[in-house]
């Protein structure tokens, strides 16, 4: 099979790694310059220094040719979210493309699947999620994936892509359902983050990742999720590795912010996409938008947006009401 993967951040370029072991694949990166360097020294040295290059991976800059690559083929595109529409807009209309960012169109509220249909309405789509560090996934470390379309062929694609020694697919129609869990997740691993970073202890930790997984899936139901789904690799699976990996970039926000840093100096510090800091706001408006209770996302918002200081948002978390445990 030829695979072309369009962004060579980190994840693209793990992904690319993994499937160079059994076929063709063609990494496109935006900056040339970049491009060529990786070319010449058979690694990413800026995202993923470490990692060889199978033999059968190649890099370029030139879009149509990476495009050409995958005629007959998949795409899979790597960008952040925020590129999301822009690299789906530029695919052919028939194309067979999964997309791996994990995030919430900011501007319209959109999930990746809602942006494919206005822009790529006659293609094959889907998402491709679950528990997954780049670097583990570059290293070979086993990793199970959750590959999510309502065309079935589409997911056969995706196994025969990347199931192997290594990484093991599984098959689902829930695309809501898969797109929300990796959205959220982000967001409550933010949280997560600043709780430990607060030495809140380790009950606060499962008490967070177990009322966080409450709130992913009242709103993933709210907006026609699968229950189940939220219990599986892109839901609780997703979000335990998010949230206590040292690996995790959104982890190391909630650090950072619970040290006193501004966000602008935390993103220089990180040097990479953390998705849940631009969704948060945009999840914590789907979820007024549909009458769903996030209090933990919203919190998370707030620190974020300097609306309220870490320890305090704790402090409002924990004088809520009690409820009832299914609420």
């Amino acid at each position: 099979m030829r695979i072309s993967v369009i962004g060579a951040g980190a994840w693209g370029t793990a992904l690319a790694i993994a499937a160079a072991r059994q076929h063709r694949v063609l990494l496109w990166a935006r900056d040339a310059a970049q491009a060529q360097q990786m070319a010449v020294d058979r690694r990413n040295e800026r995202y993923l220094p470490h990692a060889v290059w199978p033999d059968q991976l190649a890099v370029t800059s030139d879009h149509s040719a990476a495009l050409d690559h995958a005629e007959g083929g998949l795409v899979i595109v790597a960008t952040p979210m925020a590129s999301l529409r822009e690299r789906l807009a530029a695919l052919p209309s028939n194309a067979c493309v999964f997309w791996l960012c994990k995030g919430v169109e900011s501007a319209t509220g959109a999930l990746g699947h809602q942006i494919a249909a206005s822009v790529l309405p006659r293609a094959s789509v889907g998402v491709l999620s679950g528990p997954s560090f780049a670097q583990e996934v570059a290293g070979g470390s086993p990793t199970a994936l959750v590959a999510a379309s309502s065309d079935a062929a589409l997911c056969d694609l995706a196994v025969s892509a990347f199931h192997g020694e290594s990484i093991r697919i599984y098959r689902s129609t829930d695309l809501v359902g898969v797109e929300v869990g990796g959205a959220v997740k982000n967001v409550l691993a933010i949280a997560t983050g600043i709780a430990d970073g607060l030495n809140l202890g380790l009950n606060a930790r499962a008490a967070l990742i177990t009322r966080g997984l409450a709130e992913m899936s009242r709103l993933g139901v709210a907006l026609g999720a699968q229950a189940d789904t939220f219990m599986g690799l892109s839901g609780l699976g997703d979000l335990v590795l998010t949230a206590t990996g040292d690996l995790s970039r959104n982890r190391k926000v909630g650090l950072m912010l619970a040290q006193g840093l501004s966000l602008d100096g935390i993103l220089e510090r990180l040097g990479h996409v953390a998705e849940g800091v631009y969704c948060a706001e945009t999840v914590t408006r789907l979820a007024h938008d549909h009458g769903v209770a996030m209090p933990i996302t919203d919190m998370v918002s707030a620190v974020i947006h300097r609306r309220i200081a870490a320890r305090d948002a704790v402090v409002s978390l924990m004088r809520r009401d009690s409820r009832g445990e299914g609420l």
